[in-house]
């Protein structure tokens, strides 16, 4: 099951009007389940470089089913998953990048959010997910 197009469409719509709020220019991206681009928008003067830090904000949510601000915690030196933005040909590890989650809890999907402060990223990607209702897979030990 992939996040329709519909749905992506619908999350850079809210993604958009935030970024608007808060007065910044963002590159947002959503990716299927297959971690396939789906859609895109980047909104004037966005930086070029969050091109293709949005994608890889979006595909490294996908990969791990969750926030990469999460795996940014684990990936700092002495934890868990140190080093790991280096694997699947680069992933992005701090805030911006949320899964998509169906209401069923099935992972349709992520979107990725670049263009301001980190914080500014995770609350334009969290205006994104929200108006697709969840946005958190079920708990797994693996994730604690």
């Amino acid at each position: 099951m992939h996040v329709t197009i519909a749905h992506a469409e619908a999350a850079i719509e809210a993604a958009r009007k935030k970024a608007v709020e808060l007065k910044t220019q963002m590159c947002i991206a959503v990716v299927d389940s297959g971690a396939n681009l789906k859609a895109f928008y980047r909104m004037d003067d966005a930086w070029v470089g969050s091109i293709d830090i949005s994608i890889k904000k979006a595909k490294t949510a996908l990969f791990f089913g969750m926030p990469t601000g999460a795996i940014g915690q684990l990936s700092q030196p002495g934890g868990s998953l140190f080093g790991i933005e280096h694997s699947n040909d680069g992933l992005i590890t701090f805030p911006g990048g949320l899964p998509i989650v169906d209401e069923e809890g099935v992972l349709v999907g992520a979107i990725g959010v670049s263009g301001s402060a980190v914080e500014n990223d995770n609350a334009v990607a969290q205006a994104g997910v929200a108006v697709l209702g969840v946005s958190e897979l079920p708990e797994h030990p693996w994730r604690t």
